[in-house]
């Protein structure tokens, strides 16, 4: 029967499928620790609060990279080249979602609505990756291999969208409700479609590696356009909403980070 656990299990079990799992992964980290790192170091004066923040949101997302570049060498392997079409950070990127790599790579420093775009990019992404994770922490807390990893961002995906949802609820309150409502909105939008075209992206190399029949491509083809329709009528409203996390200051200077995976 072809079911979640099954499948990623499947995709562990194979060093090819499992290279380019954790190579797309690790890819997608370390390029969320760069973007958060330059934010971080053009934060406008107004701001200023903030930069520490975001600085501790990249230094997690390099330290994921690490973790899935620990799991690679841990199994012999070596990262994979990234097909461009599963290139989730790229691709939202070229629809125009958060800050543009060239702007980041100026010296000059952001604006106010600069840091609300990034905010409602996180919010969004941070959305779905706290639920990848913890689909992955149901399936694999305990797996000897990759359940200390898995347990470790979970926990870190979860405090970067509490965060998320704090500052953005700041900013509203600040005068800024308009603009951080039509932003989240635009960035839902697209990224459910970058989404469902980096799934399909992804699980056709997939089944290439593992060798799945025309029927099984089909089926998780047909899953993944069924999520997406869900979104597009209504699903994606779960990443605009706002409301004070049970955690506040989850990336304050009161929270230390944990101890290295690797």
């Amino acid at each position: 029967m072809l079911s979640a656990k099954s499948l990623f299990q499947e995709i562990l079990d194979n060093d090819d499928s499992y290279r380019l799992f954790c190579s797309i992964a690790a890819g997608g980290e370390a390029q969320g620790g760069w973007e958060n790192g330059r934010i971080a170091a053009l934060v406008p004066a107004s701001l200023r609060g903030l930069g520490p923040k975001i600085a501790r949101h990249g230094a997690d997302e390099d330290k994921h990279g690490r973790i899935f570049n620990a799991l690679l060498r841990q199994r012999g392997l070596t990262p994979a080249e990234v097909p461009h079409e599963t290139d989730y950070t790229l691709l939202l990127e070229r629809r125009g979602i958060g800050l543009a790599h060239e702007r980041l790579s100026r010296d000059t420093p952001l604006t106010e609505r600069d840091i609300i775009v990034y905010l409602c990019h996180s919010r969004v992404t941070e959305q779905r990756a706290s639920e990848q994770m913890r689909l992955l922490l149901r399936l694999f807390a305990d797996h000897p291999a990759v359940g200390r990893a898995v347990r470790m961002i979970s926990r870190d995906e979860d405090n970067h969208l509490a965060y998320c949802h704090e500052e953005l609820l700041r900013l509203a309150a600040a005068g800024h409700g308009r603009t951080v409502r039509a932003v989240l909105r635009d960035c839902a939008l697209a990224e459910i479609r970058v989404y469902r075209d980096v799934s399909l992206a992804v699980m056709d190399h997939m089944g290439a590696l593992l060798g799945w029949t025309r029927a099984r491509n089909a089926v998780l083809a047909a899953g993944i356009h069924a999520t997406y329709a869900y979104e597009r009528l209504g699903g994606w409203r779960r990443m605009v909403s706002l409301r004070q996390p049970a955690r506040t200051d989850a990336l304050g200077t009161g929270t230390a980070p944990e101890a290295e995976y690797a």
